[in-house]
């Protein structure tokens, strides 16, 4: 008798040796994408992480651009209408505000590689990753793939912390970074979180048999290094993602689940002692605002009111892409350091500018004005509205969905693009347009 296995992310069971056959066949096809999954495990080599519009030119991004070469390739050769118009409509509405802010730049040649850098990250990859995901089936290959990532560079990322070659906190190089390096520290806390997100997602949403246990399994291996990245916007973003996915799951699992959440993190940090001073003091850092906060809370408060005035000066259309390093001396106070120190995890210390404001909305404000704005945001808006409608037809898929594009929004307030991981955002916001945009068969 052939034994049956479960298929993680579909609900139902295959004979093993076609279960198998199928996902190493899906694979190949769905090779473009996960290449720039599994490219980010490339050390960055020190580069800077900038802030903003600043690109990193890393071999993930290049894979990137090659997912999109492919997909264009498919396209042409099924000579079949690509996307429908709403998804055309949804994807293609950040366009309108990157373009006319790019036009209206004091210095629109200075603006051209946020053209290219905003159209790759929120247009070109998110709709190629759409277009490469022909069912449910590919979805699950393409999230199991970013849990596999999230895993791996947890991994490194514990290692560090207890061998003392993280990234420099505190006077000691304990910070969790994984290969992303100390000029990127939210790095591993954003591929950690995405992979404890999605193999939530997958956990609640009615995944069959092994599939399931292997999920809760994943989510709790992948709790530690996320507090070890000591990422404050990263367990606010996970935190508040989790929770509403657990509604969406129904109150008494909801219940259950936060039961036994709550144990783990009191047996990992409490009883453990696995950095429960230094997580204390950084959880308590996260409301001192108005009393003694520490100067990076200083700093991303002085950027924030930085952005504020830069986009009163220029308030529809911004100061340019790529103009906040250039305004931000001029509109920022006296309490703005002259940047944030970096080192360990292998680099030497060094003063790493504070080329942007850490949250994506006034970056984009600041920057495109508040067409701009509407024109990003109202995209991921319509996303997420889009993963909750379509919920009875798939609670794995529309959990995962409304998961990642729940926490991406969230993190926006504490973080903007920048660096080696924004190209994976990319992918997770290609993973959830296929479930808000595609053509979906009920489970």
């Amino acid at each position: 008798m052939a034994t049956a296995v479960s298929l993680p992310g579909t609900g139902r069971t295959s004979p093993a040796g076609s279960g198998v056959r199928d996902w190493v066949r899906r694979a190949g096809a769905l090779s473009p994408v996960l290449a720039v999954i599994a490219l980010l495990l490339v050390p960055g080599g020190g580069g800077g992480a900038q802030g903003g519009t600043g690109g990193t030119g890393t071999v993930a991004d290049a894979a990137s651009g090659l997912l999109v070469l492919v997909c264009l390739v498919r396209v042409a050769r099924s000579g079949a209408r690509p996307l429908s118009r709403a998804a055309a409509v949804v994807l293609g509405l950040p366009v309108l505000g990157i373009c006319l802010a790019a036009i209206t730049s004091n210095d629109p040649g200075a603006s051209l590689p946020g053209v290219a850098r905003y159209v790759q990250i929120f247009v070109l990859v998110p709709a190629a990753v759409l277009l490469m995901i022909r069912d449910r089936r590919d979805f699950a290959v393409v999230a199991w793939a970013l849990v596999g990532l999230g895993l791996l560079q947890g991994a490194v990322g514990v290692v560090q912390f207890l061998t003392g070659t993280g990234a420099s906190y505190q006077g000691e190089d304990i910070r969790a970074v994984g290969t992303f390096g100390a000029t990127d520290v939210m790095g591993m806390a954003t591929v950690v979180a995405y992979g404890l997100v999605i193999a939530t997602g997958l956990a609640l949403g009615g995944t069959a048999g092994r599939a399931r246990t292997a999920a809760l399994v994943c989510a709790g291996l992948l709790f530690l290094p996320l507090v070890l990245s000591f990422s404050r916007g990263a367990w606010i973003a996970t935190v508040l993602t989790c929770v509403l996915q657990l509604l969406l799951s129904g109150l008494r699992r909801a219940g259950r689940v936060a039961l036994v959440a709550g144990a783990l993190g009191v047996v990992l940090v409490g009883g453990l002692g696995i950095g429960s001073e230094m997580v204390k003091e950084r959880v308590t850092s996260i409301t001192q605002v108005a009393g003694a906060p520490d100067q990076s809370v200083t700093d991303r408060y002085t950027m924030w009111a930085a952005a504020g005035r830069m986009w009163r000066s220029e308030p529809l259309t911004g100061v340019g892409l790529k103009g906040f390093p250039a305004y931000r001396d001029s509109n920022a106070s006296l309490a703005l350091s002259s940047g944030s120190d970096t080192a360990g995890a292998g680099a030497v210390f060094q003063r790493q500018p504070l080329l942007s404001p850490h949250n994506m909305y006034l970056l984009v404000l600041s920057e495109q004005g508040l067409i701009g704005l509407l024109a990003l945001a109202g995209s991921w808006a319509a996303l997420l509205v889009a993963a909750l409608r379509r919920r009875r037809m798939g609670a794995d898929c529309a959990l995962v969905a409304v998961g990642v594009l729940s926490w991406q929004l969230i993190d926006f307030f504490y973080a903007d693009i920048g660096g080696p991981s924004t190209v994976l955002m990319s992918v997770v916001l290609g993973l959830a347009a296929w479930w808000s945009l595609a053509e979906v068969r009920r489970a």
